[in-house]
């Protein structure tokens, strides 16, 4: 496995692919029954294959996912082998008191003493201020000085405007999280956000490199522009070999649900490195590109972020399913 380090953090080295826990193993069609067998089964091959760092959240999974996890950990006896990270989520804070009370459920679903990152979960401008005006912060550097969490950072989803406000707002960052992959280089934080990121040393967590699956499974026009380039490599690892060739970036986080996904993705984890790409693997990629985004209907990369909708809609499936059609001229 190829390691990495933050910047602010470089006693410490990360594995450069990080197992996102947003998409674990499931019973019965049902998000919120975690698979605990085929869980366990994923934590021993990723500690085997040397990846060293698991992203949790407070709703993944309807709220399961952290629970999973630590009771995961709790079994197999692997707790000590992976930096752990989740989340606070924001927009559940009423007042200043939640902060507190939710980190305390944080630390008993994970069946921990303490999150070695934590972050404030997907940031926009207008959580930003509610974090301010709530105490966040302060929170924060409690939180640090207690022990109960070690490295501080946040998530992102808004424009890049707003990402030069949040990083320049408080000197307590040591990480982010963004959304990064070979189409979204100018949506949100994008390259501009990479940029003043390494400018301010702060490490680089990418998350959806693959959109949500779809970079791995693209229309037939985008698979042969890779098949034109004499290496045969599968959609899923020119996506990924994109976002490693960043050097800012420390981690790419996948969300995979099988021990052959995790398998796959530590193989590409451990030949890619940055900077790497050639001129014609550059050219290949920005082809792919240009088709796909010509054939997007709607910029949608199903992270989920927009629910729960207050109507009821599963707004990703529904833009989902739009895309497919017109993706694949269904």
């Amino acid at each position: 496995m190829q390691y990495r380090r933050f910047p602010l953090i470089d006693d410490l080295e990360i594995s450069a692919l990080g197992f996102g826990c947003m998409r674990l193993p499931t019973k019965g069609g049902d998000d919120s029954a975690i698979d605990e067998a085929a869980l366990d089964g994923m934590l021993r091959a990723a500690a085997e294959l040397g990846v060293n760092y698991l992203d949790t959240a407070y709703p993944y999974h309807k709220g399961s996912s952290e629970k999973a996890l630590g009771a995961a950990l709790d079994r197999t006896g692997l707790r000590g082998r992976f930096h752990l990270a989740t989340k606070s989520p924001v927009w559940k804070i009423e007042s200043i008191y939640d902060w507190d009370r939710i980190l305390g459920e944080q630390l008993e679903r994970l069946r921990t003493e303490r999150v070695d990152f934590y972050l404030l979960h997907a940031l926009s401008r207008e959580r930003w201020e509610k974090v301010k005006k709530l105490g966040g912060l302060e929170f924060l550097e409690r939180a640090r000085a207690s022990g109960k969490v070690a490295h501080l950072g946040f998530s992102f989803h808004d424009s890049f405007d707003a990402f030069k406000e949040i990083v320049e707002g408080w000197d307590g960052w040591e990480f982010c999280q963004v959304q990064y992959n070979y189409l979204d280089t100018e949506h949100q934080a994008g390259n501009r956000g990479l940029e003043l990121a390494a400018e301010r040393e702060l490490g680089v967590i990418v998350m959806e490199p693959l959109r949500g699956g779809a970079l791995a499974k693209p229309p037939r026009e985008v698979r042969e522009a890779f098949f034109k380039y004499p290496t045969p490599r599968m959609p899923a690892e020119w996506a990924l070999r994109f976002a490693w060739d960043r050097q800012e970036v420390t981690t790419v986080l996948s969300g995979m649900g099988t021990v052959d996904q995790l398998r796959e993705n530590a193989a590409v984890a451990e030949a890619a490195r940055a900077n790497a790409l050639t001129r014609d693997e550059r050219a290949v990629v920005e082809s792919a590109a240009r088709i796909f985004k010509s054939r997007l209907a709607v910029p949608c990369t199903g992270c989920g972020y927009c629910q729960p909708c207050p109507n009821g809609v599963p707004i990703p499936e529904v833009l989902g399913r739009y895309n497919d059609a017109a993706m694949f001229d269904a």
